[in-house]
């Protein structure tokens, strides 16, 4: 199997949870190097996304690490097995003209169970509009060029079809309403959007809970936040967005944090009725 220059998040967690494996085993990268047959730089390597892991390999240091989880080594494998895989995702198209971290966020939501979003500003990018979106990357600094910016929506409404899985997507967007009343494009562009909103809001699927602004103050104000559940809780992603490009992180005290944010956001916010009847509210304002 090839070298990655650029490893994507998901090759890049799958050599950081075998790592981690490891050192729960107290097993030196020599000790596990020799295991498999290879020298030790090969597998820092593997541990850092680089090189893959075959599944038969993440078996073999599974069982020598003393590892039970029956779940976890499954999921593993199975991580393993498409990393290494000569079939690519729709996003992969994209590579090269689009930053990788948008690629990382696609494929992020592509192999997640179930995800939740909290947005501040603007509508998720899952639920938006082409020409809302196109109006969210127009605002962006420093500017995009035309062409940066198509690239962008092109890629945003393509990102939506992974409510087309063969296995449907849980998705929960807490949105606040300062998200819905931000003026994106025309004032017609905005109202379109919250009329998706709503509409996509009534998917069986998919839940979209409003934070009003009688709430006051809350947790991570301002932040936007994307929480990917894995096949177990400890394959669980958060991206954030930052001002040079999307952020991730698996640490557990870090999943953990934003799992009682996520739990405060779910108290907080509206229940779905009472949500869409007030994005039809602030809609008829427009």
């Amino acid at each position: 199997m090839s070298t990655r220059t650029t490893p994507t998040e998901r090759q890049k967690r799958l050599g950081a949870e075998m790592r981690k494996m490891r050192l729960a085993a107290g097993c030196t990268t020599e000790y596990a190097a020799g295991l498999l047959g290879i020298d030790r730089t090969r597998l820092s390597n593997m541990e850092s996304g680089i090189r893959p892991f075959s599944a038969d390999r993440v078996r073999t240091l599974a069982c020598n690490y003393a590892c039970t989880e029956t779940r976890y080594i499954d999921a593993l494998s199975a991580m393993a097995d498409m990393v290494g895989s000569k079939e690519r995702g729709w996003w992969e198209k994209h590579r090269g003209s689009l930053p990788a971290g948008l690629l990382d966020i696609a494929e992020l939501e592509w192999f997640a169970t179930r995800v939740r979003t909290v947005q501040v500003m603007h509508v998720p990018g899952l639920l938006q509009t082409e020409e809302y979106a196109r109006a969210v990357f127009a605002a962006v600094l420093p500017p995009l060029t035309r062409l940066q910016i198509e690239l962008r929506v092109a890629h945003r409404m393509e990102r939506q079809q992974v409510f087309e899985r063969s296995v449907t997507l849980p998705y929960v967007a807490y949105v606040h309403e300062a998200a819905l009343r931000m003026p994106f494009g025309a004032t017609g562009v905005t109202r379109e959007q919250l009329k998706q909103l709503c509409a996509r809001s009534e998917c069986k699927n998919v839940d979209v809970r409003i934070v009003p602004f009688g709430i006051g103050g809350f947790p991570g104000a301002g932040h936007a936040l994307l929480y990917a559940d894995g096949v177990t809780a400890q394959l669980d992603t958060v991206q954030l967005d930052s001002a040079h490009g999307p952020e991730f992180t698996h640490a557990e005290a870090q999943l953990s944090k934003y799992r009682v944010h996520l739990d405060w956001m779910d108290d907080a916010a509206l229940p779905a009725v009472a949500s869409r009847d007030l994005i039809h509210q602030i809609a008829r304002e427009l």
